[in-house]
């Protein structure tokens, strides 16, 4: 059940991005859930990888080009789904950022366990 959550919070939070940049958009709810789910899929099979072949980058920027690594996936989800579109590399950058406080603050919020910890 958590993990459905998860996955609509992550789609609330694709639907607020075009609110907060005109170079994001986003069609409808139903595109916002298929983006968020291969968002999901995307972060958790491809990005590992990508983290470890550009480690020793990663490692001489001081862990700031995962945000690079971001901002390109986001981008590439971006260009394969329609109806969701990012104009450019540097709006997909800003709106991983934006996309990942957005997601963290409505998890905070709306995700709870019963022991106190979130």
């Amino acid at each position: 059940m958590r993990l459905l959550i998860t996955w609509l919070i992550n789609a609330v939070a694709l639907m607020v991005l075009p609110y907060l940049m005109h170079s994001v958009s986003v069609s409808n709810f139903t595109t916002a859930i298929i983006a968020a789910l291969i968002l999901g899929l995307v972060n958790t099979l491809i990005r590992p990888l990508l983290v470890l072949l550009t480690l020793p980058v990663t490692l001489v920027s001081m862990g700031l080009f995962i945000l690079v690594i971001n901002a390109f996936l986001f981008w590439m989800v971006a260009y394969f789904i329609e109806g969701f579109e990012v104009d450019g590399f540097w709006s997909a950058f800003l709106a991983a950022i934006l996309y990942s406080i957005i997601s963290w603050a409505l998890s905070t919020l709306l995700l709870k366990d019963n022991d106190g910890n979130s």
